[in-house]
This record gives C-alpha cells, sequence and structure tokens, in this order.
C-alpha cells in the first residue's frame, strides 16, 4: 500500500520552517511561486508538506507533470526541475549528477529575480509539455 505524504497549502509549507531558518527564505520561495505562475498561470501546484516542497506543473503528477518544485530549507531554497537534465541552460546554474533532477540553489531575492531563473522555468515548461504532448 502506498503510504501518501501530508497536503497543504503553500502558506502551510511556509508556516512549518523552523525558528532558524534565515529570514529572507520565505520572501525568496514566495518570489520564485510568484515566477512560475506568471509563466503558468494555470499550473496545478501539490504541496507535499512531507516532502516540504510544493511541486508546480500541468498536471499533479509530481515526477512526470510537474516542471519545478520550490523547497525552502534553512539558508536558501531548492528551485528544483524534476527533467533538468533536459533543459537548456546556458547559464550554467543547474546543479546536480542525477539522471533527470537538477537544481539551483537559491540565496537571495535578487537571485530568484534573475532573467536566468525565468528562463530556467519557462525551458523547464516547454520541456514537460512537450515530453507529454501538449504543446
Amino acid at each position: 500500500m502506498k503510504s501518501k505524504a501530508k497536503l497543504g497549502t503553500f502558506k502551510d509549507l511556509i508556516n512549518q520552517l523552523s525558528e532558524d531558518t534565515a529570514p529572507d527564505v520565505p520572501s525568496i520561495a514566495t518570489r520564485l511561486r510568484e515566477i512560475v505562475f506568471a509563466g503558468c498561470p494555470n499550473a496545478v501546484e501539490v504541496v507535499r508538506l512531507g516532502d516540504g516542497a510544493a511541486s508546480i506543473g500541468v498536471g499533479a503528477k509530481k515526477m512526470s507533470e510537474a516542471h519545478v518544485y520550490i523547497m525552502p530549507l534553512k539558508a536558501r531554497v531548492n528551485l528544483g526541475f524534476y527533467h533538468g537534465a533536459n533543459v537548456p541552460d546556458p547559464a550554467g546554474l543547474l546543479e546536480g549528477a542525477g539522471k533527470k533532477l537538477r537544481h539551483v540553489k537559491v540565496t537571495s531575492l535578487e537571485m530568484a529575480n534573475q532573467p536566468e531563473i525565468e528562463a530556467l522555468i519557462a525551458a523547464a515548461l516547454v520541456e514537460r509539455k512537450a515530453a507529454l504532448g501538449l504543446a
């Protein structure tokens, strides 16, 4: 039997951060979420509180339909890409050596607002839509 991670809202995700979380982490996470939804207003967001992340994409399935995840941590926010290995990254921001997963460690609002971040998010959406035959 599959166990289900506890679901919640983005606000729940931010509220579950510990007291020793850097003060700008909630603002960074919120800004990244705004950028994702600006590029895909009808996106589906699933917040899995047990994972500590919000998955956002063209459907509710985390690994196949989500193109990004936002994971607030103590000192930064990981902006993750479930299929980041297939996403063009001319600025070289993506980290990770997994078969598919990649992420960017976003450490400031200034970094979150860089056009390269928005471009990665847009490219990830294009990749997911193409892979799912929605483009």
